[in-house]
């Protein structure tokens, strides 16, 4: 077959699943057993892969759908606790402590607070984090799970203290191939790799800086009562503000320390910019701006999660910190079993859970339990509960709802993920041809020759979309973008780092993404509205980037780098 017809054949599952989703609405309970079968028979027919690899392939993603469904219960778990506590009562009051205005607690809560989750912990934690804490702040549940995704985004590409770096762009480069460019150009991995890293930094800090204006803007277009744009704008100075306090730090520590810090330390560093101008009312409007009544709201905007901050306990008084502190506990215990460094990292990771040669198969599935978010998350919850003095049944009723929650994200998600594992692994197979991702890139690069720079973010954020995953995107296309530059005779340091900030941006439309974060908030079933929403921040920074991209490999002509 040609590779034109492989690549239809190879976009005809996603294309399927985006037209149920978007166009006819459909609950990705329903359009994602039919994307899953439909990439079975294609993997099968056209490619040829065996039974038992698909079977592998499936069984390997039910692996993956344990780690996301255990860190979204451990998520809604915290957050239903801390509400019978009553600290999220109290947490709401000092975010209004320091502003009422919910443009100011986007910026805030979701791009700076969410940055750090992401740079400690990754794999879609902020959005599980995030959106949760957003509903039981006020917001409405659909406007929490879009602003969580749309987090996923400037800080991803070094999120898990670097992991889709460290781990994605190196896994997927090694090879022969770089190891003769490394060769000939007498450097090391580290150093390519730093690289990267620094063109990277660059190009997301030049387009990430307006995300915290693009959230609010989009916060009040769709879900204010005046449905404008305008109330948005009002906000400019203040969120480009917020923008540079996080993309500033973050650059210079890209460029100076490496890809592990940036997220967490451009958060930490503008938090502690942020915070205090916002108590001084620096560049804010003078109008608060706030959702309209909540009895006003569309049925679209709720989900099942209800957290009514009336049902805290009147009695349960503490500090704004001893509220809080549960989150101060999960950032800590987040960036310590993180840092590779510490002696706890290889500790939690030793204990694996696994199934080796799947089937008598090459495909291998393994969890970390201990080292997944989802632990943290639970014995985070289990300290709230004697911090706050909570009695057992707050406790065991708490577990009970958030046991219900994830039921039907798992319902989804075990067609989602096998579907994803059959797409990566479709290259192993007796014709020897390149797996469906690999097909339609390679396709892409061949129809649009010199201008491909152009592409090569959305081939990075379709690796995401397909795997819900930086990492997972730069492993599988990594090494597809540095041979395209090299074919085209461009740098290939910038081809891959336009490659990585793609996948970065690609976050924010990832279905799994998608299903985890909405399951946190009970939004499960309405996973096409949101896509149509996040959409269009994903556009924009995989079109800006690339542009960017053309415009240092054409016009500033920069092919003395590597």
């Amino acid at each position: 077959m040609s590779i034109t017809v492989l690549s239809f054949l190879a976009l005809l599952p996603i294309l399927t699943v985006a037209i149920l989703l978007v166009g006819f609405r459909m609950p990705a309970k329903y359009s994602m057993p039919i994307g899953f079968l439909l990439t079975a028979v294609i993997a099968k027919l056209a490619w040829k892969l065996s039974i038992l690899d698909i079977i592998a392939s499936s069984i390997q993603g039910l692996f993956i759908t344990f780690d996301i469904l255990y860190i979204v219960f451990g998520a809604i778990f915290l957050l239903t606790l801390l509400n019978y506590s009553g600290a999220i009562k109290v947490i709401r009051n000092g975010f209004s402590g320091i502003s009422e205005d919910r443009r100011v607690q986007v910026v805030i809560i979701v791009w700076l607070f969410g940055s750090f989750i992401e740079g400690a912990a990754g794999f879609g934690t902020p959005a599980a984090i995030v959106a949760p804490l957003l509903l039981a702040m006020g917001f409405p549940a659909m406007a929490a799970v879009m602003l969580g995704l749309m987090v996923q985004s400037t800080p991803v590409t070094f999120g898990a203290v670097g992991t889709p770096i460290l781990v994605g762009v190196r896994g997927g480069l090694e090879s022969p191939q770089m190891e003769n460019l490394l060769a000939t150009a007498d450097i090391g991995y580290v150093e390519y790799l730093q690289m990267v890293t620094t063109n990277s930094a660059i190009l997301h800090a030049l387009v990430g800086t307006i995300m915290p204006f693009f959230m609010i803007c989009m916060m009040t277009r769709f879900f204010g009562e005046n449905k404008s744009w305008k109330e948005g704008f009002e906000m400019f100075p203040y969120a480009i503000f917020g923008g540079l306090a996080f993309t500033i730090p973050y650059l210079l520590t890209g460029i100076f320390l490496g890809p592990e810090f940036p997220s967490m330390l451009g958060a930490l560093v503008g938090l502690m910019i942020i915070v205090p101008a916002t108590k001084k009312g620096f560049l804010l409007p003078n109008k608060t701006w706030d959702f309209a009544e909540r009895s006003t709201w569309p049925k679209l905007w709720f989900g099942n999660l209800k957290v009514n901050i009336n049902q805290s306990k009147d009695k349960a008084k503490f500090s704004l910190f001893i509220a809080w502190f549960p989150y101060i506990l999960l950032a800590l215990i987040l960036v310590i079993t993180r840092i590779p460094q510490l002696p706890v990292k290889s500790l939690l990771l030793a204990f694996e859970i696994g199934y080796q040669n799947i089937l008598g198969t090459h495909i291998s599935a393994t969890s970390t339990p201990l080292y997944l978010p989802g632990t943290i998350l639970i014995v985070v919850a289990v300290v709230s509960f004697f911090l706050h003095k909570m009695d057992w049944r707050d406790f065991s009723t708490s577990f009970v709802q958030s046991s219900k929650m994830i039921l039907g994200a798992g319902f989804v998600l075990v067609f989602t993920i096998p579907m994803v594992r059959i797409y990566i692994n479709s290259g192993i197979n007796p014709q020897e041809i390149p797996g469906m991702p690999i097909v339609m890139a390679e396709w892409v690069a061949l129809k649009v020759g010199m201008i491909y720079p152009l592409f090569a973010p959305s081939v990075g954020a379709l690796g995401a979309f397909i795997a819900g995953s930086n990492t997972v995107s730069n492993l599988m296309f990594g090494l597809f973008q540095f041979g395209v530059a090299e074919r085209l005779s461009m740098p290939t340091t910038i081809m891959v780092a336009l490659q990585a900030v793609g996948a970065a941006a690609g976050n924010m439309i990832a279905i799994h993404n998608i299903v985890a974060a909405a399951a946190t908030v009970g939004y499960l079933g309405k996973e096409g509205l949101i896509l149509r929403l996040t959409i269009l921040p994903t556009l924009y920074y995989v079109l800006l980037v690339g542009l960017l991209g053309l415009i240092c490999l054409h016009i500033l002509d920069l092919q003395n780098l590597l």
